[in-house]
């Protein structure tokens, strides 16, 4: 359904018949985190997540999952070698 609260005219898994049903009725500005964030928006009352009605919480525990300007660097992790099968493979 569209949003009729802040974002209006986007969709938004939130929005009944009824109004906002997210908790206080209303979705919260985007933190300082996600400055730079391909999912911000700009409306009227000021900087929102087109993803996520509260972003504080996607940034609680870490990095947020969905933001977009945030590259995660798989670091190859050292696999360890038994040396008597390393001693052996080098022998052949």
């Amino acid at each position: 359904m569209d949003c009729t609260t802040i974002r209006n005219g986007m969709d938004c898994l939130f929005m009944t018949a009824k109004g906002c049903s997210y908790k206080g009725g209303i979705c919260h500005k985007i933190v300082e985190q996600c400055d730079g964030c391909n999912r911000s928006a700009e409306f009227s009352s000021g900087w929102y997540c087109a993803a996520c009605p509260d972003p504080s919480l996607k940034w609680k525990n870490g990095n947020c999952n969905l933001a977009s300007h945030i590259v995660s660097s798989s670091s190859a992790t050292k696999v360890k070698i038994n040396p008597l099968k390393a001693s052996k493979r080098g022998s052949r």
